[in-house]
């Protein structure tokens, strides 16, 4: 049986794509930084368009899947993930994401395509076809031979997981705060059951720093791919209140210390400061690639 391109299955589809990316993953390219976990937390997100997921595109042979190309959160931005003895259907896979996951912006069509810096021959296909490079920002690991930094927790808070309470009206305002969208948090509790609903999504993984007060001061969420042994950090958040007291840090090193009691050897985080400062490294870089046709 040949190569089938087709639209992709929300529900259908939703599980295979994340063993398919599991399998695809190699601690080099990243693959692009479409990462399972990246996928399964994108779906679960607010700003995620479901409503066009059937855009995404699959390419399978003999009912196994080969290659997606999907947005993370609306159309105008594009992965692409192969597998590696069809690397010659990136051009093809390329034209599909111009026509179906394009975004038309003052008259023209857009497209921003995701990728890590090591993936030459992703990047040779872009440059050919007209794309430049707009932005690049560090992929970053902390690997779990190294030392966990030490920060004592301030008198009076405690670190709970989302085992011992889960409060979603304290979570949404922990993370409304913490994301810097503003004083008064809406009341949108749905979108925080949401991003729970996920298949890996780990209440025992998930820590909150919770203050005297009750409120939540910080919260982490933490995945873990058994497959591959790494972690994922996502998301990461201290209200402006509650900042500078290490926090972040103790809620990090928390999951981290859970996950590598489960056999991950590294976990990803952010490109800020603050993941330098507690033993971050580079381990690529995500570039940005854009066209306007």
């Amino acid at each position: 049986m040949g190569i089938v391109n087709r639209s992709y299955k929300l529900l259908g589809d939703f599980d295979r794509v994340l063993k398919f990316l599991e399998n695809q993953y190699d601690d080099q390219s990243l693959n692009g930084y479409l990462l399972s976990e990246f996928f399964e937390y994108a779906h679960t997100h607010p700003n995620f368009n479901r409503d066009l997921t059937h855009r995404f595109g699959i390419w399978e042979k003999d009912d196994e899947i080969i290659g997606i190309a999907c947005y993370e959160n609306q159309l105008g931005e594009c992965l692409i993930s192969v597998s590696r003895d069809y690397h010659y259907l990136m051009p093809e896979m390329l034209e599909y994401a111009e026509k179906d996951l394009s975004a038309v912006k003052d008259g023209k069509s857009v497209l921003e395509v995701w990728v890590t810096d090591v993936e030459a021959e992703k990047i040779n296909l872009l440059k050919a076809k007209g794309y430049k490079k707009v932005y690049s920002e560090p992929a970053t690991i902390f690997t779990y031979n190294q030392d966990f930094p030490e920060v004592e927790l301030p008198e009076g808070y405690s670190i709970i997981s989302l085992e011992d309470e889960n409060n979603f009206k304290k979570i949404n305002e922990c993370l409304w705060k913490g994301f810097d969208h503003g004083d008064e948090p809406d009341d949108d509790l749905d979108c925080r059951m949401l991003m729970q609903s996920g298949p890996h999504f780990s209440k025992a993984l998930t820590t909150v720093i919770k203050a005297p007060n009750g409120d939540y001061a910080c919260f982490a969420g933490m995945w873990f791919n058994e497959k591959n042994k790494y972690a994922y950090l996502e998301p990461l958040a201290t209200p402006p209140e509650y900042r500078r007291k290490g926090l972040a840090t103790i809620a990090l090193v928390e999951g981290m210390r859970k996950t590598k009691a489960l056999g991950a050897k590294y976990c990803f985080g952010g490109s800020n400061k603050f993941y330098y400062a507690i033993g971050f490294k580079t381990v690529c870089n995500r570039e940005l690639w854009r066209k306007e046709f």
